[in-house]
């Protein structure tokens, strides 16, 4: 059975943050994920997730300056230790959040340096991170993203991370598989997952065009979904999408399409 979780960063906009547990139970989610939690308190978070009988699925590791543009820093040669102490951050947090997995967001790459270079300091990073993550009981997820959102993104194709989790050969790394960004990359959704589910940590989900909720662009949600339970998916499903309206008032797709 497809089992949903609700991407706080994009649901539940209208609310503050801290708000935005409670307004997901009370649409009946029963799991979160959200970009990132430093900027609150690991406790109140904590406190948010039993009060309303959630389970935290994902969070991203510290990814830099997010308000000055940037989207990670771990192909960044010169920010190494910036990265790993980001790294040791996001465990405190997963731990008192009870969240078995985390996302690194690789990165745009940064000005005069070279694809050579920032893959070999992606490797090195992931290695490092895998290896402390596994430690800590936690997986360690890649995730591609397409260059037209994000353009400069250094992660933009499934077979690009496929080849990176060859190159790290860390059994503690996965991939983060979003449809939206997967869409516009490469398309080919159905025989990607099939082939790499094995190497799947995560799923997410929006239509395109407009990023909007599933059923309202070009990709066949109900297909997907139903090949997905077919493929024998036992992970969630992310719902990191920008709602056309109200949140609540347009989650009539998780039912329409999971029939």
């Amino acid at each position: 059975m497809t089992r949903f979780a609700a991407n706080l960063t994009m649901l539940f906009t209208e609310l503050p943050f801290l708000d935005r547990f409670a307004a997901a139970k009370a649409a009946g989610f029963t799991a979160v994920e959200y970009l990132f939690p430093y900027e609150y308190p690991k406790e109140e978070l904590a406190r948010r997730l039993r009060a309303n009988g959630l389970k935290q699925v994902l969070h991203n590791l510290p990814a830099g300056d997010w308000a000055a543009g940037e989207r990670g820093i771990a192909c960044h040669p010169n920010r190494m230790g910036e990265f790993r102490a980001g790294v040791d951050r996001a465990i405190t947090y997963a731990h008192a959040l009870d969240c078995g997995q985390l996302n690194c967001l690789v990165g745009k790459v940064p000005a005069g340096v070279s694809a050579e270079v920032a893959q070999a300091t992606l490797v090195a990073n992931l290695r490092q991170a895998a290896g402390t993550l596994r430690s800590a009981g936690i997986r360690l997820l890649i995730e591609p993203i397409n260059s037209y959102d994000i353009p400069g993104f250094f992660l933009t194709r499934t077979e690009q991370a496929i080849a990176l989790l060859d190159e790290v050969a860390s059994d503690n790394l996965f991939l983060q598989y979003d449809v939206y960004h997967a869409q516009r990359s490469e398309g080919e959704l159905a025989a990607t997952l099939q082939r790499h589910l094995a190497r799947i940590g995560h799923i997410q989900v929006a239509d395109n065009p407009g990023r909007n909720e599933p059923g309202t662009g070009e990709i066949n949600y109900a297909f997907l979904f139903r090949h997905l339970d077919a493929l024998g998916w036992k992970g969630y499903i992310g719902c990191e999408y920008k709602p056309r309206g109200d949140t609540g008032a347009g989650l009539g797709w998780m039912t329409e399409l999971t029939a």
